[in-house]
């Protein structure tokens, strides 16, 4: 929907809508925390579902930009009687070649909608998600239970995803709105890139920081970087397959980001069990966050340089016309 209705500020536009989420968890840190201790985890988890349940009612709230108006087909009347008929075929091989074409046609429109699946840049984009959803799911499941662990009170943890989310929302609106401007717009990619890796050098670091003063830190640096990638998810895949396929490679893209933060949480809690420490989590979310801005990294390294082969070879190719033309402008002369 956004990309719809924004074409200009696109990455700022996508940093205002994704920044619920920030919003959600700042506030709902803290909630949840009351909640599990007035109504117990299973009442908790019947309040946050009522919650939950209220998206139905927002998804009803997305109207398209012009409503389409139904057209009313003039039915044939018989003059004498005065009742209207339907018209009818009566060659059944004529309505079967009609839902054959509507079969092929709707097949074409299918492969136009998904023609991206097969583009080697879409392929390694989707390689790289893999490792970003991968690693950015462990830190909001594991960061309160590691500042339990390190002696920090529930308070101060809860508080702890509150700051996060908070930054997450300063985030998505600021790194959105900066890429937007025309020095940066040409490196958005770069800047996703930037954001991920950070994300992932901040992971790697945790398990240095085991006090509550040590770890406000961590939930500013881990935020604003979670947000400022969140914000560029729409943009990278907008410059990869285009405006016109955008709406279907996105959503292809966030069922490929959903697949990891339903596995990669019992994995971190895998870990957890078989080494007793937190440590191993991290390190998997941090080297799978940086995975994923190599992958990237490595893409447009090699896109850059195939463009700089192209453009030497039509720069070789150019002189040799211009020769070509001057020699037979000559020959023709002399003739």
């Amino acid at each position: 929907m956004v990309g719809v209705y924004f074409c200009e500020r696109k990455a700022f536009a996508y940093g205002i809508a994704m920044s619920g989420s920030g919003i959600g968890t700042f506030v709902l840190a803290p909630v949840v925390q009351l909640l599990i201790e007035h109504y117990s985890w299973r009442g908790a988890l019947l309040i946050l579902g009522g919650l939950v349940a209220n998206l139905c009612v927002c998804g009803a709230l997305l109207r398209p930009i012009s409503l389409k108006e139904e057209e009313a087909l003039p039915l044939p009347v018989d003059s004498e009687c005065g009742y209207s008929t339907t018209p009818f075929t009566s060659d059944q091989k004529e309505m079967n070649n009609k839902d054959q074409k509507n079969i092929k046609q709707r097949c074409m429109h299918f492969l136009q909608d998904y023609h991206f699946l097969l583009m080697p840049d879409f392929l390694v984009l989707a390689g790289s998600f893999l490792f970003l959803a991968s690693g950015c799911s462990l830190p909001f499941v594991y960061l309160v239970p590691y500042a339990l662990d390190a002696g920090v009170s529930h308070h101060h943890a809860a508080f702890l995803m509150s700051i996060l989310g908070v930054i997450d929302i300063v985030g998505n609106i600021t790194f959105g709105w900066l890429t937007d401007r025309r020095c940066l717009k040409k490196y958005r990619s770069v800047c996703y890139m930037a954001a991920v890796g950070m994300e992932g050098l901040c992971c790697l670091l945790i398990p240095l920081l085991r006090t509550f003063t040590l770890l406000v830190p961590f939930s500013v640096l881990y935020g604003y970087f979670d947000g400022a990638y969140v914000a560029l998810i729409p943009v990278v895949t907008s410059d990869v397959v285009g405006t016109a396929c955008l709406s279907s490679a996105l959503g292809v893209v966030y069922f490929l980001h959903a697949i990891p933060y339903l596995l990669s949480p019992p994995i971190g809690g895998w870990l957890v069990d078989t080494t007793g420490t937190y440590t191993a989590t991290f390190f998997l979310s941090g080297f799978a966050l940086i995975s994923s801005a190599l992958l990237l990294c490595i893409l447009t390294v090699v896109r850059h340089c195939q463009r700089i082969q192209r453009n030497s070879l039509s720069k070789v190719s150019t002189p040799e016309a211009c020769e070509t033309k001057q020699v037979e402008f000559y020959t023709a002369k002399v003739l």
